[in-house]
């Protein structure tokens, strides 16, 4: 599992952005249809939602990804 650091909060869709997963933002939407995504181990489809610290994201072969926030 890989941790990721922000300054702020981010949004699930930025996230997949910021990572590479996606191209842009629009693409969010599909990505999100077409691909399982857990958070802390519940599915998640929302690109609005707010990921916070120490949440747990899946994304398959993606990768795993803990959520940090500088402080």
């Amino acid at each position: 599992m890989e941790s990721i650091r922000f300054d702020e909060l981010i949004t699930l869709g930025k996230f997949l952005k910021h990572e590479g997963i996606i191209g842009t933002g629009g693409e969010a939407k599909w990505f999100l249809q077409e691909n399982e995504v857990l958070l802390n181990g519940e599915p998640e489809n929302r690109r609005g939602k707010k990921l916070h610290e120490g949440d747990v994201l899946d994304l398959g072969e993606f990768g795993q990804f803990r959520i940090e926030y500088s402080k």
